[in-house]
């Protein structure tokens, strides 16, 4: 019977897809990026028509769109099924720092979360927070060679659209998922605390308002074809579509940059910003890599499992040989 209730809830999942305001590829955002697409278009000259420059063949049917398809089926059905649930423990770290703040005094005594502007100041502080704690969750992915070989499924696209998003190895969203319950569940915990009271969030639609502006201000077309830059000075705020598809770039000048989801205050402070100084002819792939490294679902599934345990085996053994070499000297 349980098993029977999982499926409908898949199921029902699914079917509310379109109208979730909390998914990026749902109708209003996509309705949102088409409009804001057009406006691109026309500033540009219709450069072709409308339809053939937004829905270009040689993208949307490419066999690496295909595979995005396919990996967008896997990603949702999991996530829909509950079996990632376990890992959204943000209540469980907010109850946690509740009570091991509990009896010291908080510093805005008396104070409520009833107030637009405090509500308004905490939806913020806790998309900073897990803005910054996916900035570094992207990093390690880039950086750790034992990750590498899960995300490195994303970066294989050679062709960018919205499902794109979703071309991902569920074992990214495993992390993914204990990083932000870590930083949003400390930040809720502590606003608590010092507010005495529920954390009150402002949403639209059941999303968090950031998020829905992010959204509907061309969210989607960071995994695009369509180039928009938002200028030197805003990029170094926020990450634009543009400095995303640079980030798929397999140029050397843009490796290991534009790691931000929607702040680009993190590269700046940490050395990882490419502010492009114009537009860009772009190659999207796996730099390094002559061939496709992930040609079906298959590969793309089961084989970063393989890549990161080599990677993991040859770390150790370095580790062993630098051991054994440091003993000898002593």
């Amino acid at each position: 019977m349980s098993f029977i209730e999982d499926l409908k809830g898949v199921a029902f999942g699914i079917v509310n897809t379109p109208v979730d305001f909390n998914v990026r590829y749902s109708f209003f955002y996509l309705v949102a990026t088409v409009l804001l697409a057009q406006f691109i278009w026309l500033a540009r000259g219709k450069p072709d028509r409308f339809l053939r420059w937004l829905l270009p063949s040689k993208v949307f049917f490419h066999r690496s769109n295909l595979l995005d398809i396919k990996l967008f089926i896997v990603n949702r059905v999991i996530s829909l099924s509950g079996i990632l649930g376990p890992l959204l423990f943000a209540p469980a770290v907010a109850f946690y720092v509740v009570r091991t703040l509990s009896g010291k005094t908080p510093a805005l005594d008396g104070a409520t979360p009833e107030s637009l502007s405090i509500a308004l100041i905490a939806t913020l502080i806790v998309v900073v927070s897990a803005d910054f704690c996916k900035y570094w969750a992207h990093r390690m992915h880039h950086e750790w060679k034992a990750l590498w070989p899960f995300h490195a499924v994303h970066h294989s696209a050679e062709v960018l659209t919205p499902l794109t998003l979703m071309r991902a190895h569920p074992m990214e969203a495993v992390l993914r998922n204990i990083f932000i319950s870590l930083a949003v569940g400390l930040v809720q915990g502590l606003f608590l605390w010092l507010f005495l009271g529920p954390l009150a969030l402002v949403t639209v639609a059941g999303a968090n308002v950031f998020y829905f502006l992010f959204n509907t201000a061309g969210a989607n077309l960071r995994h695009s074809h369509i180039w928009l830059s938002y200028g030197r000075v805003l990029e170094h705020v926020f990450i634009s579509p543009a400095q995303h598809q640079v980030h798929h770039s397999i140029a050397i000048e843009h490796h290991d940059k534009n790691y931000g989801s929607i702040f680009a205050l993190w590269d700046w402070m940490f050395g990882t910003l490419y502010v492009p100084d114009g537009y860009e002819e772009l190659k999207f792939g796996v730099a390094g890599k002559e061939q496709q490294p992930h040609p079906n679902l298959r590969i793309a599934l089961l084989s970063p499992f393989a890549e990161s345990w080599a990677a993991l085996r040859s770390a150790l053994n370095q580790s062993s040989v630098t051991k054994v070499s440091e003993q000898d000297r002593l």
